[in-house]
């Protein structure tokens, strides 16, 4: 991992106002990135996601965000104008989205999608931009490119069109890509694929990931180092690799919540939740 700090979040909060009263989705949140790849899992409404959106600026117009702190490189994320978040979003900071049907433009071809979000950030003409688009298309191992390339998002499977997403964020060359559950819309072995190379395109382009999933497994076996929240809370930093080693006792309880291919077949465990672990 780089020493380097790409990005630094102190104390970042995200409070959304809704007819039943304030709701705190994301409490007092901090922690340093540099160029590695950090999990932040939790269950659904932990907060994981909102902190995501939160760091590119996509929080709802509803929400409110606060931080001590909220920088990438010298750029204060917390202060940007429309026009300047146009010139961080995709070009230094890309997002990949749970499910490409629901970001992929079903009346636009994939071609076109990928040279617009090329073009928007780079001076290329249509015929250097084509050719970039189709290479990128390529190194997110798509067998025929040129076919996908002119395909609209209808005609690809799931677990391509994923593919094609990851090509959209990763071909203006952000630093940083912020995944949120790229995979949970694919089945087993096409998500270890997606993963794959994910994993190989972050890591041969010295870029910095944050991965939000609530799949531990997954994580641990992807990721540096994860941050486990629960209720806006982060509770536990601890390194994927001792994932297994955790000692808060939410991270044990999802852990021991995880079915095991061998020994007892009873029921799951119910994880007892302690009012302690909402206060951070």
């Amino acid at each position: 991992m780089s020493s380097e700090t790409l990005l630094s979040v102190k104390n970042l909060e995200v409070t959304f106002n809704t007819p039943k009263g304030d709701v705190h989705a994301v409490r007092g949140v901090s922690f340093d990135l540099g160029r590695e790849r950090l999990g932040i899992v939790g269950e659904s409404g932990s907060g994981k996601s909102q902190t995501g959106r939160a760091i590119l600026g996509l929080t709802a117009a509803n929400g409110k965000i606060t931080a001590d702190q909220l920088k990438f490189h010298d750029v204060d994320l917390a202060n940007l104008t429309p026009k300047q978040w146009r010139k961080v979003r995709g070009a230094r900071i890309s997002m990949i989205m749970q499910d490409p049907k629901y970001s992929l433009n079903p009346v636009m071809t994939i071609g076109d999608q990928i040279i617009e979000a090329y073009r928007e950030h780079h001076k290329v003409n249509a015929k250097e931009a084509r050719h970039r688009a189709i290479d990128m298309l390529d190194a997110v191992k798509i067998r025929d490119p040129e076919r996908v390339f002119n395909s609209y998002p209808h005609e690809v499977s799931g677990g391509m069109g994923q593919r094609v997403m990851i090509a959209m964020m990763l071909i203006p060359d952000p630093e940083l890509i912020i995944a949120d559950e790229p995979t949970s819309a694919l089945d087993v072995t096409v998500q270890l694929q997606v993963m794959a190379i994910l994993d190989d395109l972050v890591r041969d382009r010295g870029m910095a990931l944050i991965f939000i999933s609530h799949d531990l497994q997954l994580v641990s076996s992807f990721c540096d180092r994860v941050l486990v929240m629960y209720q806006g809370h982060v509770v536990e930093e601890i390194k994927a690799s001792a994932l297994h080693e955790a000692k808060h006792p939410y991270t044990k309880g999802l852990l021991n919540c995880l079915p095991k291919m061998d020994g007892d077949h009873s029921d799951l465990p119910i994880l007892e939740r302690e009012a302690s672990w909402a206060e951070g």
